[in-house]
């Protein structure tokens, strides 16, 4: 029940036990063609997908040195780890930023990306997250598409740990770029991400000299003409991708969304029966980030949960170690999920001394639950 890596259905564990196969075959080629099928369904996009054999931040990184010149800059939305992720590689590569520093916990305000683009015409990307899997945060893509869609700038959303179990409709919301990993609500192992390009974006990209290789979007570019891939695939994870977004397409995109909103709506009203309080202002349907109760100790809760009852939940990050714990309710998650971590939950507060009627979370997620 972290915020990722996340369970693997048996159906993609299975199909990922099979032989291995050569990746320079028919066979391949036949599978990734199916599979970036899927993902489009999933993504709400008719644009071109990358797959790269990576964590989400080589996607990441692909985005941004593949679109932008030295001489132009990235603004980026921060306010938590991943959000400071987007300025901190835009950095490496020395290109220039612009910051938008939201306080740990808030969402950012569309009309402050549209006052920075106003002021400098020298940004050509806005970088956000759809979730900030750090604080739980869901920001308002939609708004901020409408600001950015009809100017030169670009849009990219890390999505993450979010596009799976959020709401996102790419190509409607005027998203330029899209990340996403296969860790989160996709349902198998870390090991794949996934970078979606549209027209716009590939026009930028023919501009730009990247000082890529393996990240190359260009050489990517010239395999998917071949419906293949520049470089060695993971195959195995490939072929365990494609299981796991049949069951997403077989139970509906929209189902998909409509399930996990259940589960993060009851699993709020849980822990706010315990007498905590969320710490995301917008909060995301695929984590819920909670703060500690005063007199506990919150660097215990995740480790005495995950030692006593055998659940893992994760703690804060960075600034908020200590401070906050998140709970994750995506991908091959169910009711019962919840109800055993609200469970774990509530015997773990009562071991590290914060008092609650106890069954209080149970009672409340179960409401939301039997509220149909």
């Amino acid at each position: 029940m972290t915020p990722g890596p996340v369970d693997v259905p048996s159906e993609a564990l299975l199909e990922m036990a099979r032989p291995i196969f050569h990746h320079r075959t028919a066979k391949f080629r036949e599978l990734l063609e199916e599979t970036t099928g899927l993902l489009k369904q999933v993504f709400r996009t008719k644009s071109d997908i990358v797959t790269f054999t990576s964590s989400g931040t080589g996607a990441m990184e692909a985005s941004i040195v593949n679109i932008l010149r030295k001489d132009e800059k990235a603004l980026f939305v921060s306010g938590g780890k991943f959000g400071e992720r987007w300025g901190n590689i835009a950095k490496a590569f020395g290109i220039e930023t612009v910051e938008i520093k939201m306080p740990y916990g808030n969402a950012v305000d569309p009309e402050d990306i549209r006052k920075a683009l106003d002021a400098d015409p020298k940004i050509k990307a806005v970088y956000t997250t759809l979730c900030e899997t750090s604080t739980g945060v869901v920001h308002d893509i939609r708004a901020i598409g409408k600001i950015v869609k009809d100017t030169d700038v670009l849009l990219v959303v890390d999505g993450i740990s979010s596009v799976g179990a959020v709401e996102i409709e790419t190509d409607e919301w005027g998203v330029d770029m899209l990340v996403v990993g296969s860790q989160k609500a996709l349902m198998i192992p870390p090991g794949l991400a996934f970078l979606t390009v549209n027209d716009k974006a590939w026009a930028k990209v023919e501009q730009v000299s990247a000082p890529a290789f393996y990240l190359s979007l260009k050489a990517a570019r010239k395999s998917m003409a071949k419906s293949d891939t520049p470089y060695t695939p993971a195959i195995t994870l490939i072929a365990g991708l494609k299981q796991s977004l049949d069951m997403i397409v077989t139970e509906g995109v929209e189902n998909v969304w409509k399930r996990h909103a259940k589960l993060a709506d009851a699993t709020r009203a849980g822990v706010k029966a315990l007498g905590l309080e969320l710490f995301a202002e917008s909060p995301s349907n695929s984590v819920t980030a909670v703060k500690v109760p005063e007199g506990v100790d919150g660097a215990k809760i995740p480790s005495k949960m995950a030692e006593d009852h055998g659940i893992r939940i994760a703690g804060g990050q960075a600034d908020m170690k200590g401070k906050i714990f998140r709970i994750g309710h995506m991908g091959y998650v169910d009711k019962i999920d919840v109800i055993g971590v609200l469970a774990a939950l509530e015997m773990t507060l009562a071991d590290l001394g914060h008092k609650f009627d106890v069954g209080a979370s149970l009672r409340a997620a179960q409401d939301i639950f039997l509220a149909g």
